[in-house]
């Protein structure tokens, strides 16, 4: 559930029709009545309407209100949202895209306009998603909102994952990763990136072309001056960047956790602690293990392995964009 969605789906409750406001809708035209006049003579119940519950402002459902009103009815079933006006805005556009009488093409730039200005660090696909235009559009309209100015910073994907604007960091770390480990897939090295599936293939494929892995426009975005760097060899050693880290430097900070005491004294944080302890041992240790697996154990100790490793690329790429929420 997305966080412009805080509201209970199965909480219905009757509201009296005159307690409701009617003002801030992303429709410019206003009503339908011809629309009003079809719903008004429905025989079955219509769907409740979706209420910011601060405000009293009607979000989804303004029609179905005046059908209501048409018939004489003084009560109507209520959905409430609690909301900020901001993300009541959002829904109001969404829920009119996806159902009922649809906005215009003028009314979903309008509010896609407006919902760049009150969640900038939406990207262009998720702003498109829920204001029903493309993409491109919402690219061009947030360039001319900007002034043209230069993209900077990260935002936050339909996915929930915040991705860098420009990809450049994100297609050098790639080219890394799969340097030093060419089996890896291309969603394990999205994950640790921060950048797309595909953006991960075109990286795999300039280096096997000799390429480098930046685009131009990554070059230039990170100051460079268009001259292309050597692009990584598949194959070569494991990078400086991946092994920054050593046993030594994870113990230690995993000692520091330790004396926190909102992990310490929580269930869950206790549980995280036990979880960061088994990957601070050495190396050398690491090798004592693996040498140990009897042969029999081996498939099953890779596949489990692996699999360990795709979570906490997970758990690294979710803690990394509340990092960047509370930033």
């Amino acid at each position: 559930m997305s966080e412009h969605e805080a509201f209970d789906r199965m909480m219905v409750v009757e509201v009296e029709t005159g307690s409701l406001a009617v003002a801030g809708s992303p429709r410019t035209s206003g009503v339908d009545q011809e629309h009003v006049a079809a719903l008004a003579v429905v025989q079955t119940p219509l769907p409740p309407i979706t209420v910011h519950r601060p405000t009293m402002r009607v979000i989804d459902g303004l029609h179905r209100l005046r059908a209501a009103e048409l018939r004489g009815e003084r009560k109507i079933a209520v959905k409430y949202f609690d909301g900020a006006e901001e993300d009541a805005f959002v829904l109001a556009v969404e829920s009119n895209v996806t159902h009922g009488l649809p906005l215009s093409t003028a009314d979903r730039k309008r509010a896609a306009a407006r919902i760049i200005a009150s969640h900038p660090q939406w990207s262009d696909r998720m702003i498109a998603s829920v204001s029903g235009i493309a993409a491109g559009t919402v690219a061009d309209l947030r360039r001319r909102e900007s002034g043209g100015g230069a993209d900077q910073g990260s935002r936050i994907g339909h996915d929930g994952r915040v991705r860098p604007i420009n990809g450049a960091e994100g297609r050098r770390i790639a080219s890394e990763l799969i340097a030093q480990n060419p089996t890896l897939s291309l969603r394990q090295v999205a994950r640790v990136a921060a950048i797309s599936p595909e953006t991960v293939r075109d990286v795999r494929n300039r280096m096997m072309r000799g390429e480098d892995p930046l685009t131009r426009r990554g070059r230039q975005a990170r100051g460079g001056d268009g001259t292309a760097a050597a692009a990584p060899r598949l194959g070569r050693a494991p990078s400086a960047v991946l092994a920054k880290d050593s046993a030594q430097d994870r113990a230690a900070a995993v000692k520091r956790l330790k004396a926190d005491p909102a992990l310490r004294f929580s269930e869950i944080g206790r549980t995280l602690l036990r979880l960061l302890s088994v990957h601070s041992i050495s190396v050398e240790e690491w090798e004592q293990i693996l040498d140990k697996v009897p042969p029999h154990c081996r498939g099953v100790v890779a596949y489990l392995a692996k699999e360990s490793a795709e979570m906490w690329s997970e758990v690294a790429v979710r803690v990394q964009s509340k990092v960047a929420e509370t930033a």
